[in-house]
């Protein structure tokens, strides 16, 4: 199996790419075109649509579908039961197929437990969306977001803790705020 393990109850469509030493556990579905980089974990009952790419060292929790037009960067954390929309306008009388929003949760990125993330959007490198928010714009970089709609309460360090005005951690990173952006220093 090239160095990556799917339990027996899950699929893998013929054409689907997935990286040495990922793991994807029970009732899986990876569709045909899904890059899934190196060392991943899936959950139970996870669907990735064709096209998807996933980034290295990415965990994704039981009960998610990333749907077509999502892009997951290196190292993002996705939450049990998150969800990901594809579709602005969504109607079953009036099939878009091919015509998707596009997603991107940028490099250490962490989505909550059943957050949803509205399509179109981009979710900054470090960003924490917390349990339950609603995301319907973009995410800047270490924002902590919360609510619903999701709304930026805070900074968070690269960690995941949360930063206090002196925008340096306890870890040591230290951080600048510029024109409502946050960077390393």
């Amino acid at each position: 199996m090239d160095g990556y393990f799917v339990h027996e109850s899950s699929y893998v469509d013929e054409g689907a790419v997935i990286g040495a030493g990922t793991k994807i556990w029970h009732f899986c579905h990876i569709q045909k075109g899904a890059v899934i980089g190196r060392d991943c974990s899936l959950g139970q009952n996870v669907n990735v649509g064709p096209g998807v790419r996933i980034g290295n060292g990415v965990r994704i929790q039981n009960n998610v579908s990333v749907y077509e037009g999502v892009e997951i960067e290196d190292n993002v954390f996705c939450g049990p039961s998150c969800v990901f929309t594809n579709v602005m306008n969504p109607r079953a009388h009036f099939p878009v197929h091919g015509v998707y929003g596009r997603t991107l949760v940028r490099e250490g990125a962490s989505i909550g437990a059943n957050a949803t993330v509205v399509c179109g959007h981009t979710i900054g490198r470090s960003a924490l969306v917390a349990a339950g928010a609603v995301v319907t714009s973009d995410v800047p970089d270490y924002a902590l977001m919360a609510g619903v709609p999701a709304r930026r309460i805070g900074w968070v360090c690269e960690c995941g803790r949360k930063l206090d005005v002196t925008l340096a951690c306890a870890c040591g990173r230290r951080y600048r705020l510029d024109d409502s952006r946050l960077s390393k220093v």
